[in-house]
């Protein structure tokens, strides 16, 4: 029997692709620690992440916050990041999940407008942190505004309510 006509087993991912991934994390890392507070507020992060995060933002020396990042590229790999991905991708505006996601809250929009009082009653059903007379104020509004055809105001403002909900 002739051993070189056997498939050779697959051991994983090769040394390369693992450091090119731990590289990838990291840099997801990076990003996470100099972004602003308020956006880093969004990020549903397991506890050790979150701590290494800010501990980072206290360091001074270069070489510290080097190594920091390692580590928090380290908490990332056992992490399950999905979620940290999903939110970074909504807040990159060239990204495919971001266009979507907007999309969705511009369908949100429109549908509140022209459904009436049944469409208020989903999206409140959908998002329990609604407030109904805040929206059905804002429909009435908008619908006025496009009977004398006046400019968007209503409209973006309820844009603006939905979308700060949604996130």
């Amino acid at each position: 029997m002739d051993d070189s006509k056997e498939k050779p087993e697959y051991d994983g991912p090769s040394k390369s692709q693992l450091k090119r991934d731990s590289h990838a994390l990291q840099a997801i890392g990076k990003e996470l620690v100099e972004m602003p507070e308020g956006k880093l507020q969004k990020f549903n992060l397991p506890e050790a992440l979150e701590e290494a995060i800010y501990e980072a933002r206290r360091l001074k020396s270069r070489e510290a916050k080097r190594r920091h990042l390692q580590y928090i590229g380290k908490l990332m790999r056992i992490s399950d990041i999905d979620d940290i991905q999903t939110t970074l991708d909504k807040m990159d505006h060239q990204s495919l999940t971001y266009r979507q996601y907007f999309a969705q809250l511009e369908q949100w929009r429109d549908r509140l407008i022209n459904g009436g009082n049944s469409a208020i009653d989903d999206f409140v059903n959908e998002h329990s942190l609604a407030d109904r007379q805040k929206l059905r104020n804002l429909q009435r509004q908008a619908n006025r505004e496009q009977e004398l055809k006046k400019s968007a105001v209503a409209s973006r403002k309820l844009f603006t309510y939905i979308r700060s909900l949604a996130e």
